[in-house]
């Protein structure tokens, strides 16, 4: 236990820190609905009305001339998003030094969106922790210690748990599993009416398939190693399948309402949050 809470210690605030600054970059308002209702947000001045209440009327305003104003607020609803990222042990590879792994940008964009979406004043959760959707700045520090607490072994792909109708899912993760598995969770979500959002994260080379000459390749996940004597023979059909592959992560999200991403962790965690929350804030409006 004391071990655990000092790992959790030197991990958290590195974290935390990181995740505020790449969401500062974006500094996104409120999902404004741009039509009267309760909400925070000034929307406009408007001449009184007989069926307005009194205390609607905005006596400063009022008070310049001889007509009475309302001071409306822009309607507001707060939106339910849970969040999810791959924390299996696949996610612990980086095939250069330089590069951080893709579990690291994986937890950074999970947590940049928590804070985000938090300042937007929406729900936030993460799925498969049996955590209740929170508002406000006390739902980012739980999420930030989940993040950092998770071990290796958890599941590559979220496992289906019933949701509020019209929530919002956020995956990120490879998603380099078999697409049956993981369209039999995104469809039954769909048909019960919850949107969302897929974005995979890969490491560079899993992308170009650089290598040359005979590599041996290991799995981190328990798989058999396999040796290929001139591993540029395969370069072709390896990338091949990999478009394949993400064309029907494409195809799955067009077809259950949802969107779906690519994040190279050689390219910046801002952009990424920044065309994430982009599609989130247009399915709020």
């Amino acid at each position: 236990m004391r071990q655990r809470a000092q790992d959790l210690a030197a991990t958290l605030p590195p974290l935390l820190v990181a995740a505020w600054r790449v969401a500062a970059t974006v500094a996104p308002g409120a999902h404004g609905r741009r039509r009267t209702g309760p909400g925070d947000a000034f929307w406009q001045f408007r001449p009184y009305q007989t069926f307005d209440a009194a205390r609607m009327i905005d006596w400063r305003r009022s008070a310049r001339g001889s007509t009475v104003y309302v001071r409306e607020r822009e309607f507001e609803t707060a939106q339910t998003v849970f969040l999810w990222r791959d924390a299996s042990p696949s996610m612990r590879w980086r095939s250069d030094r330089h590069l951080p792994e893709k579990r690291d940008h994986a937890d950074l964009l999970t947590l940049a969106l928590t804070i985000l979406l938090v300042a937007a004043g929406e729900r936030v959760a993460l799925l498969g922790e049996s955590m209740r959707p929170r508002s406000g700045q006390p739902a980012i520090e739980p999420i930030a210690g989940l993040l950092a607490a998770t071990r290796d072994g958890a599941g590559s792909l979220p496992a289906y748990e019933p949701l509020p109708r019209h929530a919002t899912v956020v995956l990120i993760g490879d998603l380099l599993d078999p697409l049956d598995e993981l369209s039999a969770v995104v469809r039954r979500w769909s048909a019960e009416g919850v949107s969302g959002h897929m974005l995979q994260v890969v490491d560079p080379a899993e992308e170009a398939f650089p290598y040359r000459g005979r590599v041996r390749f290991e799995g981190l996940e328990a798989e058999a190693p396999h040796l290929l004597g001139r591993a540029e023979a395969v370069s072709v059909d390896y990338r091949d399948r990999l478009a394949r592959h993400r064309a029907g992560l494409a195809d799955l999200a067009r077809q259950s309402g949802w969107t779906f991403g690519v994040h190279g962790t050689d390219r910046s965690a801002e952009s990424a949050l920044l065309a994430l929350f982009a599609v989130i804030g247009d399915r709020f409006a």
